[in-house]
């Protein structure tokens, strides 16, 4: 078990003798390979396999020293401040250099170095490391330490080059260029794997941009779409710390659709204040009344209801709001019987524009109004318009999108 109790599982691994265990080692990066370190388990391996897999682990340990030391001393204080229970203070590379092994693994994962699941197999295998070590005697690296050892030292340390951290500096150059922009992927990686406070920082610089009235339009879209690119990139904690400095920055001043936009782009939506939520979601609603669902208002429908889409689907409506907004959709998306003057051939008069749209937010956010969409066949309003046959088959195919 890790030091939280929780149980680990080792990696699955087509390894069936410590024969094949030198193969896991042509994951390792070039620059280990040349070292000796590396050639010297490889030859003491097959004779004296306790003893490789202490030197393979202390080459993973000083791995992850230059990896903490290449991200910055900087950013290590932090990260070593940051968590619970804080670290050691870190103040220059020495205090790094001077680090325990089990408080380098836990500082590797606060900046992203490791990832959750590789911090808990890093600790497993030091506890391998400190049987090895202490109790010679009486313990001896079993096959299964060995592949442990060499697949998680390899896999979560050895094979991965050091990341390089991203400067707030690159996305601002990013975000005021003049034409299209595009993210290459070693930028998302550096971003993905970035420490807390450094993606908290480009995610804070791109949403006050993004909702800055002084910014350029171009700058201000570029600066929106790139909150969109590191969405699923970014990490709970500093989404969670954004929206906070967010709803400081609104106080009680209701939300407007271009802070709703960003919100959600930058995954910050569910964690702005339900109330305020209630009340935008409120007017979105009133504002659709204020169309009609009828046909005849087609053209309001697509900008209406594509704004939907920006503010994150059905899924992100509260729920007290949310029956009444579907149940315009679904007026709006069924129609009214047709077949008469210029459409005497269509059975069915609705709304061109509205109906693929509504198809789509209905079919990306199913599970969450399936049973809103369900308890409308004993709506009033819906069982007089599904009188008609025509009309009744289109609400059928609304309860087949929500039910698939």
């Amino acid at each position: 078990m890790s030091e939280e109790g929780v149980v680990v599982v080792a990696s699955s691994v087509a390894v069936t003798s410590i024969d094949e265990v030198p193969g896991l080692m042509e994951r390792i990066r070039p620059d280990w390979q040349a070292k000796n370190l590396i050639e010297r388990v490889r030859r003491i391996l097959p004779v004296d396999p306790s003893s490789a897999c202490q030197r393979l682990f202390n080459a993973a340990v000083r791995d992850l020293k230059d990896k903490v030391l290449i991200v910055g001393v900087g950013i290590a204080g932090e990260a070593a401040r940051a968590g619970n229970p804080k670290l050691p203070p870190i103040q220059n590379t020495e205090d790094v250099e001077h680090y325990s092994t089990a408080n380098l693994i836990k500082l590797a994962y606060r900046i992203g170095l490791l990832s959750r699941a590789e911090w808990r197999k890093m600790t497993r295998v030091y506890d391998i490391r400190k049987d090895l070590e202490h109790e010679d005697s009486e313990y001896e690296a079993a096959f299964e330490d060995v592949v442990y050892t060499f697949a998680t030292c390899i896999d979560a340390v050895l094979s991965k080059d050091p990341i390089t951290l991203i400067e707030v500096s690159e996305v601002k150059q990013i975000i005021e260029a003049s034409g299209p922009i595009t993210l290459d992927t070693r930028l998302l990686s550096d971003f993905e794997h970035a420490p807390d406070q450094r993606q908290q920082e480009i995610l804070q610089i791109l949403v006050s941009t993004a909702l800055s009235g002084s910014e350029a339009d171009v700058v201000r879209e570029n600066a929106y779409l790139v909150l969109q690119e590191l969405r699923e990139l970014t990490r709970n904690g500093v989404r969670l710390a954004v929206a906070k400095i967010l709803l400081d920055r609104l106080g009680r001043t209701p939300l407007d659709e271009l802070t709703v936009r960003v919100a959600h782009a930058a995954g910050l939506l569910p964690y702005l204040h339900k109330g305020q939520r209630k009340d935008f979601f409120a007017k979105q609603l009133v504002k659709l009344t204020g169309i009609g669902h009828r046909w005849t208002n087609h053209e309001e429908h697509g900008p209406a209801l594509r704004l939907f889409e920006e503010f994150g689907g059905l899924a992100e409506i509260p729920n007290d709001i949310k029956p009444g907004i579907v149940k315009w959709m679904v007026r709006c998306y069924i129609g009214e019987p047709g077949g008469y003057g210029a459409g005497i051939n269509r059975r069915v008069f609705y709304s061109n524009s509205a109906a693929p749209i509504i198809e789509e937010l209905f079919l990306n956010s199913r599970s969450d109004i399936q049973k809103v969409v369900e308890d409308l066949q004993s709506d009033e309003d819906i069982r007089r318009s599904c009188g008609d046959e025509h009309v009744n088959r289109r609400f059928q195919e609304l309860l087949d999108i929500v039910s698939s």
